[in-house]
C-alpha cells in the first residue's frame, strides 16, 4: 500500500530538526497497512502533573497519521495535508514508553482518514485518535 521507497530509516531522517525529533518520537515498523512509531514518557512529554500530556499523544497520533497518508501517494505530484484530527484520551501513563499504530480506514484519490491507536507497555489503550488527510496535488 505503500509507495516504493517508504522505508524506516528514510521517514525518520526527515524529520530531524523538528518537533518529531524533539518529542522523541520514532517509526519503528512498516507493514503491508499500518505504520507503528514509539515516544518516551519524559520532561519534554509529560504536563505538570507528571502524566503523560494530552497535546503530546495528539502530536504522536498526527506525526504517525501523517506520515502514513503522505506515504502512500507519489510524492513527486502530491503531498497531503491534516483536515481533523481527534483523540479520546482513555488512560494515564507516567513513564516508559507509548506506542501508536496507524491504519486505514479510506485511501481515496482527495481524502484519507486513519485511525491512529496509542497503547502503553502493557498494551493497555492510552488513546485512540482519528486523522483526516487532504490529498494536495503539487503546482
Amino acid at each position: 500500500m505503500f509507495h516504493p521507497g517508504v522505508n524506516i530509516s528514510m521517514v525518520n531522517q526527515f524529520s530531524k530538526n523538528t518537533m518529531v525529533e524533539h518529542l522523541g518520537i520514532e517509526i519503528t515498523e512498516i507493514g503491508a497497512d499500518f505504520m507503528r512509531a514509539k515516544m518516551p514518557v519524559d520532561h519534554r512529554t509529560k504536563q505538570p502533573l507528571g502524566l503523560l500530556h494530552g497535546g503530546a499523544s495528539m502530536a504522536l497520533a498526527e506525526t504517525l497519521g501523517s506520515i502514513a497518508a503522505h506515504s502512500v501517494v507519489d510524492p513527486e505530484k502530491q503531498y497531503c495535508v491534516g483536515l481533523e484530527i481527534n483523540g479520546n484520551h482513555i488512560k494515564s501513563v507516567r513513564e516508559g514508553w507509548v506506542y501508536a499504530v496507524a491504519r486505514p480506514h479510506h485511501v481515496g484519490r482527495k481524502t484519507q482518514v486513519w485511525e491512529i491507536k496509542i497503547t502503553n507497555e502493557n498494551d493497555d489503550l492510552v488513546c485512540i485518535s482519528r486523522i483526516t488527510m487532504a490529498v494536495m496535488d503539487k503546482k
